[in-house]
């Protein structure tokens, strides 16, 4: 099966990509970049942007998510606002709205590949090419790098190296345990998603064929049964929430997003890539830390994974470590949307692989997703570029190093920690 859709990505990654034509750059950019729009042969749109004084590197950046907002071709510019300081410091970008918005990450990683065809396309070959990928875009990165990076007739590979920030890297069977925990664990809680007389699913189908909940209707349970998001709330609903933060381990702040993803995210993984079948389970799982314990698992929906739904997302997002160029990944320890421990789970993979001399990993004392500090992004892309030169493989104090001295040109703190290195997946994610 896993061979079969490796296939197809193939073959559809060499479809012709439509030509670039200049268009005017999102607002917020630094003076001087000129842009460039068009639609792959996938529909997927993408923006290419080139700074005045551009050295002949390439950002290939990869955007987080999964967004299920319909694609449009404005779908990247928030993200090249956002990481703004590569063009800054001369490096020219390409990004992908990709060609349908929602979960995906063979479909991600194709799209991306094409997205950088057409860049060379329209400008020729870069001197040196790193992919970016931020939040769940780096699950899709690394598949890019895995399965889209063989060298080609002149022997150069498509990428040079890799930078990873806030990524979620545990694998798609593993990476949203804590949200199936949620689902269960507010079902057993609350008993109100669905409510008793609405019609009964497995809850990590997301939500059955035909609803139409909205993201503030599906809050709104979460508010009346824990008073989160409240500003006043009942000894009775301070108790559920503290029994949901101890049987998930999502922080009582990050449990809105976290609780909206287990509805929306899980949906469209059923629908458009298990054929509607359940990938996930938490039937070996023990509960513990909440007022009772034994009351929970007693109570709590027990959910199996259909084999081939789960054989199909770990061929999608299973990630196996095996690349041939150097990884650099950035992310805050306190971040409660892709927790930190998603970088042990990724070093494992890549031990495993025999690969660890290739991965360079940085922690920042912050508790930002999306965005942390603006000069840690040029500083960690600088230091992987010399790296994939031929330089020394970095380490954090060379990081922090490169990060104050651009911090006279981009505002915000270097707050590396050289010695921090994260627990193992399992003490913060259910084990099962």
């Amino acid at each position: 099966m896993r061979r079969a859709a490796l296939a197809l990505i193939v073959a559809s990654a060499s479809l012709p990509a439509l030509a670039a034509s200049p268009a005017p750059c999102p607002t917020g950019l630094p003076e001087g970049v000129t842009c460039h729009r068009a639609q792959d042969a996938n529909g997927a749109h993408v923006l290419i942007a080139r700074p005045a004084q551009a050295h002949g590197g390439l950002v290939v950046h990869t955007y987080g998510g999964p967004r299920l907002a319909p694609i449009r071709p404005e779908t990247t510019d928030e993200d090249i606002r956002r990481f703004s300081e590569f063009l800054a410091e001369g490096w020219s970008w390409v990004s992908t709205s990709r060609r349908r918005p929602g979960f995906g990450v063979a479909m991600g990683a194709e799209d991306t590949e094409s997205a950088r065809r057409l860049y060379v396309a329209a400008f020729g070959q870069p001197r040196v090419t790193i992919a970016h990928g931020q939040s769940w875009g780096a699950n899709i990165t690394v598949a890019l790098i895995e399965r889209h990076n063989a060298p080609g007739p002149d022997g150069r590979r498509p990428y040079d190296a890799a930078l990873l920030t806030s990524g979620v890297l545990a694998g798609g069977t593993r990476a949203y345990d804590m949200r199936v925990d949620l689902r269960a664990a507010f079902q057993a809680i609350c008993g109100t998603h669905p409510r008793p007389e609405e019609a009964q699913y497995t809850l990590t189908l997301g939500l059955p064929p035909g609803a139409s909940m909205t993201r503030a209707e599906v809050l709104s349970q979460l508010t009346d049964c824990t008073g989160i998001g409240a500003p006043n709330r009942t000894e009775a609903q301070a108790r559920a929430a503290a029994d949901l933060v101890a049987a998930t381990g999502i922080p009582e702040a990050a449990m809105p997003g976290h609780f909206a993803w287990a509805t929306f995210t899980f949906r469209d993984i059923a629908q458009n890539l298990t054929g509607g079948r359940n990938a996930f389970g938490n039937a070996g799982v023990r509960y513990r830390g909440t007022s009772d314990d034994a009351g929970l698992n007693a109570r709590i929906p027990r959910i199996t994974p259909d084999p081939e739904a789960a054989a199909l997302l770990a061929a999608d997002a299973d990630l196996t470590g095996r690349f041939d160029i150097p990884v650099l990944t950035l992310h805050g320890i306190r971040d409660a949307v892709a927790y930190v421990e998603h970088q042990s789970a990724f070093a494992a993979t890549v031990e495993a692989a025999g690969n660890s001399a290739r991965l360079v990993q940085v922690f920042v004392n912050e508790a930002a997703h999306s965005k942390m500090s603006s000069p840690l992004y040029p500083a960690a892309l600088a230091a992987l570029a010399e790296w994939a030169g031929g330089g020394a493989r970095p380490d954090a104090a060379a990081v922090q190093a490169r990060c104050e001295a651009l911090s006279a040109r981009f505002t915000g703190p270097c707050r590396i920690d050289p010695e921090f290195r994260p627990a193992p997946w399992d003490s913060r994610v259910n084990p099962r």
